[in-house]
């Protein structure tokens, strides 16, 4: 999952189908200082090629990255070549520092595939985390809510090279696949085809919130935005 061609295109592919990640890590921001007025730190976990990080950085005094596949890292530190990028797993990372804020979008928390993990993963956000510190969490679809069999398709182009992306996601037990082909064509290339896929866990919203719980939060969820996943704000308890 997540390899060098799909970190090349990456950015194209979500910009060109729409994602405002602008809007995103501002929304993000207003959250966190909702809870925590004074927040000025951030570390995004499952950051990807820094999307969201480089706009982050116009609103929080120091940002970090933790990204897991290496190929993905490697474009973020293109943007961000100080060393604000780690590259590991969220389930047992230590940065050896905290912040204000954790955030972790784009579904990526439905990447640990057991409860036992969701939790350990959690724990280390709260590790991380500053007294009073807050994690935002967009979550991948609940199991009560998940589209069985969802198709999309897109055809974006950002000056000569043209992407197109095709996915189907199908519920496996309490897991979802979803398997996507990429058609990338421009001057430089020609035409290539790769496809890639992603297993993340369909896990309902009291999983999510039991686990927040036992890592040490109080929750709240906000039901319908960021593509109707919602939003979960968790405060450090302890």
């Amino acid at each position: 999952m997540y390899g060098p061609e799909f970190a090349d295109i990456y950015d194209l592919v979500y910009v060109g189908r729409g994602k405002d990640y602008q809007h995103e890590a501002t929304y993000m921001a207003e959250l966190i200082r909702s809870r925590n007025p004074e927040a000025t730190s951030l570390l995004d976990v499952g950051c990807g090629t820094g999307a969201h990080l480089v706009h982050f950085a116009e609103l929080f005094d120091r940002v970090a990255g933790l990204e897991y596949a290496e190929a993905m890292a490697a474009v973020a530190r293109g943007k961000f070549p100080d060393g604000q990028v780690h590259q590991g797993d969220m389930r047992d990372f230590d940065l050896g520092t905290t912040f204000d804020a954790i955030t972790c979008m784009f579904g990526t928390l439905g990447h640990a595939l057991t409860e036992e993990d969701l939790t350990t993963t959690l724990r280390r956000f709260e590790a991380h985390l500053a007294p009073g510190g807050v994690a935002v969490v967009d979550p991948w679809w609940f199991s009560e809510n998940f589209s069985d069999g969802h198709v999309s398709g897109d055809v974006c182009t950002l000056g000569s090279r043209t992407v197109a992306r095709v996915s189907h996601t199908a519920r496996e037990g309490e897991r979802s696949r979803m398997n996507v082909h990429y058609v990338v064509a421009d001057t430089a290339t020609g035409v290539r085809h790769f496809d890639e896929t992603y297993v993340t866990r369909l896990f309902t919203q009291a999983m999510y919130e039991e686990a927040f719980r036992k890592a040490g939060f109080r929750t709240e969820y906000i039901p319908g935005v960021q593509s109707g996943r919602g939003v979960f704000i968790a405060v450090r308890d302890r």
